[in-house]
């Protein structure tokens, strides 16, 4: 089979940067309008709108000529310049934003979605990044990005194999969907039970000054049988060596955690030294204490060769709370809220143990618990499944990409 090397700019209709800021002002961005896409709402080859900026429509057709097309491909041009992400229908005629280079592919002489499957392999990325300029930051431009070399096959070749990739990627996205459902339903019951007091009995239970009967404001130290951080490599023990999972919070992403090729390892007597401080068991907590704070993840099964490091949070419940009590309520609003506050440092924040250890939380009666306990359980089990299943599909996918990319596999 026949591969022809071309450039990006060889198959694309226009490369042409986003608006410049003189364009576009931060006072121009609304609460509400049309979507404008920054570099940052780039992820993991989608465009999110967690937090992403919005402008009226005078703006949208002021700046018409950077409406995003479906099957557009959009690169971050500052920064992490190999991060880029694909359009869909949902996203036409949204703005492609400061800070972002956006690619019309040509779609008769190539697949838009073939393309940026291409231009996600290693071999690419690499080349990106190494053509970027600037010492403190890399920046990419319309000349770079058209220069980016291509492989492609006959349109029908190309189809398939963006066929192929894409099965993978709805399947991911399903179980992305799921998981956002189930995790939505156990936080709407948190707040319908514990925030806004509509749980089971609520009509003949006597509220005193907003506690229900039997219920207390306690400090989260008073629900804990232990709360340990795990150990610094740093004079401690050598990264690298063994085969134990040292877990920091780049493992942890929301309400999940990766262990995988990319997870530091450590040896026993590394493993040693971390379990006179933190020995993890299934049924503990892990939450991030450090940069990212307030992720969150509930250890459903036995945690074989995992380790913690200094940056993570151990928390094992006593007999006061049941564990899944304890998880929401470290993913509460009021949680997050609470770290934001009492988070300290500038480089990098952190909450100290004992501000977190004085965290004042509503306890709820040992009953109430456990009859949501039984209801949330198995939709807490039902995500960690889900993300495992992610995780199976996004390794499957990876791995078949470059075999795919570099004609290895024949489709």
């Amino acid at each position: 089979m026949k591969w022809e090397t071309v450039t990006l700019g060889d198959i694309s209709e226009s490369i042409q940067t986003g608006p410049f800021g003189s364009q576009l002002h931060q006072s121009d961005y609304s609460e509400s309008g049309t979507p404008v896409v920054m570099p940052k709402d780039l992820i993991n080859g989608r465009i999110s709108t967690e937090s992403i900026a919005r402008v009226a429509e005078n703006h949208v057709e002021r700046l018409s000529r950077h409406k995003i097309l479906p099957g557009d491909i959009l690169y971050s041009r500052r920064g992490d310049v190999g991060r880029c992400a694909f359009s869909t229908e949902k996203e036409a005629d949204w703005l492609c934003g400061t800070g972002c280079l956006r690619v019309t592919i040509d779609r008769e002489k190539a697949n838009p979605k073939f393309v940026f499957y291409q231009l996600q392999t290693a071999k690419s990325v690499g080349w990106v990044e190494k053509h970027a300029v600037g010492a403190t930051m890399l920046n990419l431009n319309t000349g770079i990005l058209s220069a980016v070399p291509v492989a492609v096959p006959s349109l029908d070749v190309q189809n398939n194999v963006a066929d192929m990739l894409s099965a993978y990627d709805n399947l991911i996205e399903n179980n992305q969907k799921q998981i956002k459902l189930l995790e939505e339903a156990a936080q709407r019951l948190y707040k319908e039970w514990f925030i806004d007091l509509r749980f089971p009995g609520h009509e003949s239970t006597p509220i005193h000054d907003g506690i229900p009967e039997g219920w207390e404001i306690v400090p989260l130290e008073s629900v804990l049988q232990k709360l340990t951080t795990g150990l610094n490599p740093r004079k401690n023990f050598v990264l690298g060596q063994g085969n134990n999972y040292y877990v920091t919070i780049k493992n942890m992403g929301d309400n999940t955690i990766f262990l995988d090729d990319k997870c530091d390892r450590i040896d026993d007597e590394a493993v040693k030294k971390i379990n006179a401080r933190s020995d993890l068991r299934e049924g503990d907590i892990l939450f991030s204490g450090i940069g990212t704070i307030g992720r969150v993840y509930l250890v459903c099964i036995p945690p074989i060769n995992w380790n913690v490091s200094e940056s993570v949070f151990t928390l094992r419940a006593n007999s006061r709370t049941t564990k899944e009590y304890l998880y929401l309520v470290l993913l509460s609003n009021e949680m997050q809220s609470y770290c934001d506050k009492h988070a300290h440092g500038v480089a990098q924040r952190g909450i100290r143990m004992a501000d977190l250890k004085a965290f004042p939380f509503l306890l709820p009666s040992l009953e109430i618990q456990e009859k949501f306990e039984k209801i949330v359980k198995p939709i807490i089990s039902g995500t960690q499944s889900l993300h495992k299943q992610t995780r199976v599909l996004s390794e499957a996918r990876d791995r078949l990409l470059p075999k795919l990319m570099s004609g290895e596999i024949e489709v």
